[in-house]
């Protein structure tokens, strides 16, 4: 077998991945929805038949509370202090790395590279077009195997690899975990980790049509696109997001450590971490 049908073959197979689990979560998320319709038509018959009266508030409906912009995914998040308002915990300062001045060159491969954490210029093109990766996350928790989506989300996918490469993720936080919606990290911690980024922003491109399933990997963004804070979508949180956030990439293996993850924030406090989850590295490698 040739080295270019060796290629192809990493392609379609981790074509097939990705669209396997898209299919996989589809019928996972119309399964929760006909149990939830079969709750809520119990419920209503249970209501009906006891002759219970239910009262809204007095001066009409309830807030919804599924969706709001303190809820968004979003790189700007207040407060910019080190300790989030109703934490329990303080966030530590940021490790430090390198600053590349001028254009940002391509990072070696093979993980020799130096810690970069700002850049002057977005990186330019490093990865081949359609060429099959995938991201290992390495984290406090456990690891989360993300395949990227490189057909889709070239751009987007690029100045990820970029930025691991660069080791620009080792060492940094988790800093918004809201259980049932998304686990956030990706931010340098300079000035703060709410907003901190790589010095630049991502480019608004990429986003989806079809929505956001559990295990699918996306930029965040306030009134731009980040440059490098990405959320994770666990537990039916994409169907509370709109097309606004680029999507590059699935979680493969590892999805149950994303979750976890997601469960150690402040819910009153736009998901300030009640522990200290760390990405110890990220690796982006061929698909196995």
């Amino acid at each position: 077998m040739t080295s270019e049908e060796k290629r192809q073959r990493h392609k379609d197979g981790h074509r097939s991945r990705i669209e396997a689990a898209r299919i996989a979560e589809a019928r996972a998320r119309r399964r929760r929805r006909v149990v939830t319709a079969a709750l809520v038509l119990a419920f209503a018959v249970a209501v009906v038949g006891a002759g219970v009266v239910l009262l809204g508030d007095d001066d009409g409906d309830a807030e919804d509370t599924t969706t709001s912009a303190s809820t968004e995914p979003t790189d700007s998040t207040e407060p910019t202090d080190s300790t989030a308002p109703g934490s329990t915990v303080s966030l530590p300062e940021a490790t430090p790395g390198a600053t590349i001045e001028g254009a940002t060159p391509c990072p070696a491969t093979d993980g020799s590279e130096e810690r970069v954490t700002a850049f002057a210029q977005p990186p330019p093109t490093c990865i081949e077009d359609g060429e099959a990766l995938e991201a290992e996350i390495v984290t406090s928790e456990g690891t989360i195997v993300v395949a990227l989506d490189t057909e889709a989300a070239p751009v987007t996918v690029n100045n990820f690899v970029v930025l691991a490469r660069y080791k620009y993720f080792d060492g940094t936080l988790f800093h918004r975990l809201l259980s049932g919606f998304v686990a956030q990290g990706g931010s340098s911690g300079v000035p703060d980790y709410a907003s901190g980024g790589p010095g630049y922003d991502g480019q608004d491109v990429e986003k989806p049509t079809d929505g956001y399933a559990d295990g699918d990997l996306a930029m965040a963004r306030s009134e731009a696109v980040a440059g490098s804070q990405f959320f994770i979508v666990v537990s039916g949180g994409g169907e509370q997001l709109e097309n606004l956030y680029p999507r590059f990439g699935r979680v493969t293996e590892g999805l149950d450590v994303a979750v976890a993850i997601s469960e150690k924030g402040d819910p009153a406090s736009q998901g300030a971490p009640t522990e200290l989850v760390t990405i110890d590295t990220v690796t982006i490698r061929p698909p196995a």
